[in-house]
């Protein structure tokens, strides 16, 4: 079996390139070096499931650190949240100054309130709210012109917890703080988020969708890789390799990797057959990780309305749609609209839409 070195089909690992995210990146870090305050500085990132959110969060993380940032790593919204962002910045901050030589408080340690590097006193650990702490903190960085960005992934629609951040990162905004924030999740969770009437502040960050790799980046990407694993894979089956995976970049890591674990261990050789099995066997994990997990939280009159487009091969008429569930036109397009916002289903033209999520049409049918 042929060794893979390069391919790591599994949630949030960082793969050893990354494919065809050049121009997102580079809007990304335009919006960190703006002003404190800038619109730019807030960004929310839109994808479905396998689409390199997380991968984006940490590479976006690793390139500013090394412009003046101290970054809290990407956290997922859960309990707590803001107590472990405080302490990512507080770790990330003790590095960056111990690596740039400077002492936050100079020859005063500890008058405010830092015993060492950045930690806080047992006071103010024990009685200061995290809100208060999270301020202290960027305050006594942006003393040295320091500043700081906050990740935050899966964002969950309705977290208290995600409330109580975005309150407080308007708060230090309104301060004039360097903070800047990106935030990841599904289409639907940040649309009921950006929705919540707390939280209409938001509503004015950017929005960048995350959408499908370009073809000729995943099979640039496959030649490259191949030829450096020596693995013989014909041009036409590197071909269909890249075109298989839909544009997905979790699936770009899958047929990668799979491909590899199927070519012989004595020719190192991708053919048809071994083409084949590493493309059903690349099919079934998405569908299991994906589709599945896609499905899940969906209502069965929204799985009524998906299974009524998988009848089709490509696109979808919701006039026909309508008629398959045994409802009228106007009562399928309520599904229409809620599926349209969870990102699942796209509107290519006016009555017609078609599935976003890759291979979701055939494990609807398989089902």
């Amino acid at each position: 079996m042929v060794r893979d070195t390069i391919f790591s089909p599994a949630f949030g690992n960082r793969p050893s390139q990354l494919v065809g995210r050049d121009v997102i990146l580079r809007q990304l870090l335009d919006g960190l070096m703006a002003v404190p305050g800038s619109k730019e500085r807030a960004t929310l990132l839109l994808g479905q499931r396998g689409m390199g959110k997380t991968v984006l969060l940490w590479e976006i993380a690793e390139t500013v650190r090394e412009k003046n940032y101290v970054v809290a790593s990407p956290t997922i919204v859960s309990e707590n949240m803001l107590e472990r962002i405080i302490e990512k910045i507080q770790e990330d901050s003790e590095q960056y100054l111990n690596k740039k030589k400077l002492h936050l408080t100079g020859a005063n340690v500890g008058v405010m309130g830092f015993s060492a590097g950045i930690q806080f006193s047992r006071e103010e650990q024990e009685t200061k709210s995290p809100e208060y702490r999270l301020a202290r903190i960027c305050r006594e960085l942006a003393r040295f012109e320091v500043n700081v960005l906050i990740l935050v992934d899966e964002v969950q629609a309705n977290s208290a917890e995600l409330k109580r951040l975005i309150i407080a990162y308007q708060e230090l905004v309104g301060e004039g703080l360097p903070v800047a924030i990106i935030m990841a999740g599904l289409p639907a969770s940040v649309s009921q988020t950006l929705n919540d009437k707390v939280l209409t502040f938001f509503n004015r960050t950017r929005k960048l969708d995350i959408g499908p790799l370009n073809l000729r980046d995943i099979n640039a990407f496959y030649e490259e890789a191949f030829s450096t694993l020596h693995i013989e894979i014909s041009s036409d089956l590197c071909t269909k390799a890249a075109e298989a995976t839909l544009g997905s970049p979790y699936l770009l890591q899958l047929i990668g990797h799979n491909l590899v674990l199927s070519a012989s261990s004595d020719s190192m050789t991708v053919n048809q057959d071994v083409y084949n099995k590493a493309i059903k066997a690349s099919q079934n994990d998405y569908q299991e990780d994906i589709c599945k997990t896609t499905l899940a939280p969906l209502s069965d009159r929204d799985i009524d309305f998906l299974r009524a487009m998988s009848k089709d091969a490509d696109t979808s008429k919701v006039f026909d749609i309508a008629v398959r569930m045994g409802v009228t036109t106007d009562y399928a397009q309520k599904y229409r609209r809620r599926l349209l916002e969870t990102g699942i289903i796209e509107a290519p033209r006016r009555g017609v839409v078609a599935f976003a999520v890759p291979y979701l049409a055939d494990y609807l049918r398989r089902s």
